[in-house]
């Protein structure tokens, strides 16, 4: 009897190990919600942080009744008291009109919060991942952009406050890396859509989707002839999860994307002939410092994380567009 009781013990006791409880800020957001749901489809329980600022209950309403996801309403700018084995930091503003509404909010958002979420996994020697961007990259002069380039950045800009306050939080993780010896993981997203992106976020997938079911007006700002490389959210969220899940050794950061790059004008086309849309397109100014091209190099992805995006473009708008149409 005894025997057998230290067997299920020994059992137990592996099964614990493998299920993590993982902290993810900004959870309740258009990447958080997913990052959630598929750390709970690998086992793992799940603390979804989140200030609702640009987050919604709705994206993760679906979730509330799972018993390993638990909801808290708090803003990383302030420091937070918990015991987690993990923490993704995806907290962020991440479209123009959100992050340019508050601009010092959103520097403090990713330096202080980024702060908070360091000396959190410090004291609980957890492994920690930064959602970084690909707009530390700024306005390339090179394309595609690989992790070596320091970027053509203006730090006084309308943008500034996204573009250097994630500059600045990748400062912040390395040199928590180099000085407490901290387990880091940081990902240089590029553009990524799918379901559950806010409406009205100013995002050109988001606006151009809307705007088409609507049979508005396609609004271009620029000629159309600038660049994006679009990565549909499942593809993401795995390349996210495979990141954290490397050796120690391997703190990134790390350019997670889809190199199929296509003109705004060309999206806008695909758009409205798969809605079927009577919209037609307008070009409007170029916003101020509004990249002219986005490409990530991901041979770094490729041998450190066995992953390549594996979504096309048509498949992965065919979704979003049933999404915003359910919504509409």
């Amino acid at each position: 009897m005894d025997l057998n009781l230290n067997i299920m013990s020994n059992m137990k006791s592996e099964t614990q190990k493998t299920i993590k409880r993982i902290l993810v800020t900004g959870g309740a957001g258009f990447l958080g919600s997913h990052l959630c749901e598929g750390l709970l489809n690998d086992g793992h329980e799940v603390l979804c942080v989140d200030n609702f600022f640009t987050g919604t209950r709705k994206n993760i309403e679906h979730l509330l009744s799972h018993p390993g996801f638990e909801l808290l309403r708090h803003d990383i700018t302030f420091p937070l008291y918990v015991e987690v084995d993990e923490i993704y930091n995806l907290a962020c503003p991440a479209s123009p009109i959100h992050y340019q509404y508050d601009p010092v909010q959103t520097t403090k958002t990713s330096v202080h919060g980024a702060i908070n979420m360091l000396g959190l996994a410090k004291r609980l020697g957890a492994k920690i991942f930064q959602a970084s961007t690909s707009e530390v990259y700024g306005d390339p002069e090179i394309s595609p952009q690989p992790e070596s380039y320091w970027g053509n950045v203006n730090p006084i800009g309308p943008r500034s406050c996204y573009d250097e306050g994630k500059r600045c939080a990748e400062t912040l993780f390395f040199d928590y890396y180099r000085k407490h010896k901290l387990k880091i993981k940081i990902a240089r997203i590029f553009n990524v859509y799918g379901p559950r992106m806010l409406p009205n976020d100013g995002r050109v997938v988001s606006n151009f989707i809307i705007q088409a079911l609507n049979n508005l007006p396609i609004t271009i700002f620029g000629d159309g002839e600038q660049t994006r490389s679009f990565c549909f959210v499942d593809d993401i969220i795995e390349a996210i999860i495979r990141t954290m899940n490397t050796d120690d050794l391997f703190t990134g950061p790390v350019n997670l994307g889809n190199p199929h790059e296509i003109t705004i004008k060309t999206l806008a086309d695909r758009i409205i002939q798969i809605t079927g849309s009577a919209s037609t397109i307008e070009f409007h100014p170029k916003p101020v410092d509004d990249p002219m091209s986005r490409k990530p190099d991901i041979r770094l992805a490729e041998t450190k994380l066995k992953w390549l995006p594996d979504i096309d473009l048509d498949t992965g708008l065919k979704r979003t567009i049933a999404y915003f149409k359910a919504l509409v």
